[in-house]
């Protein structure tokens, strides 16, 4: 509720989940996990809340939006809820490639509250993967493809507008949801929004770039060119090298054949850098992702967010530069 503090919201979203039989995983009637893109809703809060300080005069406004916003969609109904923060920026593929995302350029007061928002979360009661060695988004992919491994889960949702993580979208059983737009993405909303099915969303970013991650992509191969190679071969190796046989509306396609011919190193690279990692173990049993109320040292790190104080005006929105 607005205005409330952080300990009644905690509490309103624990009695809300109460009210649901309690028991094994078998008896929750519609089993979906959700699943937190942390790093987005951190920097999609700090552009989008008022500021707001603690006593040590320490900026907490974006950790404090967050929490509320997640206790909000526990409120609503979530049971099974985890989140993955990027703990640190860089990940392994800045091994692969000198030019992949870094921190620099991320404001002190924004990159300060990783580790309050993993803290905060956790005394939540909230399970939180920190990522060193790997990206949020490769702790989402794995999380998602553990879970819908699980028969008792109806469905996983993936809750980030990050492109990377279309490539996880499975029917209508792994899905894709924007919870600033309310817009949700199943397999069909892929291929409608990409023109290729998630399968091919690795290959596609291989060769159309992308900006927010670092990579530039090859020249000439724009979203129309690539969308219509690969509706009809789904993977760069199946892609013909002869242009006259590929038989798709691309324009310029003799020297878009050319490109990949000559770039062909570079785009598996790319390709890499564009494929989330599956193989991390995150957690034995869907059971463990469930909430269970806040932990007994909420109260102390709820009462610091309480009692910071807010400052005037609003930051310039780049939401968008993270998605």
């Amino acid at each position: 509720m607005p205005g409330a503090s952080m300990q009644v919201q905690a509490w309103e979203a624990f009695d809300g989940a109460e009210a649901t039989p309690v028991g094994l995983v078998w008896s929750w009637p519609n089993l979906n996990i959700h699943l937190i893109d942390g790093t987005y809703e951190l920097f999609r809060h700090y552009y989008a809340v008022p500021s707001a300080r603690d006593a040590d005069g320490h900026e907490v406004g974006a950790v404090r939006g967050v929490l509320a916003s997640l206790l909000g969609l526990i409120k609503e109904g979530a049971t099974h809820i985890a989140v993955a923060t990027d703990h640190v920026i860089e990940s392994f593929r800045n091994d692969l490639w000198p030019g992949y995302k870094t921190g620099d350029g991320i404001e002190p007061d924004l990159l300060a509250q990783f580790q309050l928002l993993e803290d905060v979360l956790s005394a939540a009661g909230i399970v939180v993967w920190p990522m060193v060695e790997f990206e949020a988004d490769d702790a989402l992919a794995a999380a998602a493809e553990s879970a819908a491994h699980d028969e008792r889960v109806d469905q996983v949702i993936l809750c980030t507008p990050d492109k990377d993580l279309a490539q996880c979208v499975r029917g209508t059983r792994v899905v894709q949801l924007n919870r600033r737009t309310r817009v949700t993405f199943d397999e069909a909303g892929v291929l409608k929004k990409f023109g290729v099915l998630p399968e091919s969303i690795p290959d596609y970013l291989a060769l159309v770039g992308d900006t927010a991650d670092g990579y530039p992509g090859l020249p000439g191969w724009g979203a129309k060119s690539s969308a219509a190679v690969l509706a009809k071969y789904v993977h760069l190796e199946s892609i013909p090298k002869d242009y006259r046989e590929w038989r798709v509306n691309a324009t310029g396609a003799a020297t878009l054949a050319a490109t990949l011919a000559r770039e062909w190193d570079i785009v598996q690279l790319f390709r890499v850098l564009a494929t989330l990692r599956t193989d991390i173990p995150l957690f034995e049993d869907v059971d463990q992702l469930r909430w269970d109320g806040p932990t007994a040292a909420f109260p102390q790190v709820a009462a610091r967010l309480d009692a910071a104080v807010h400052e005037t005006g609003r930051r310039p929105r780049k939401i968008d530069s993270i998605s």
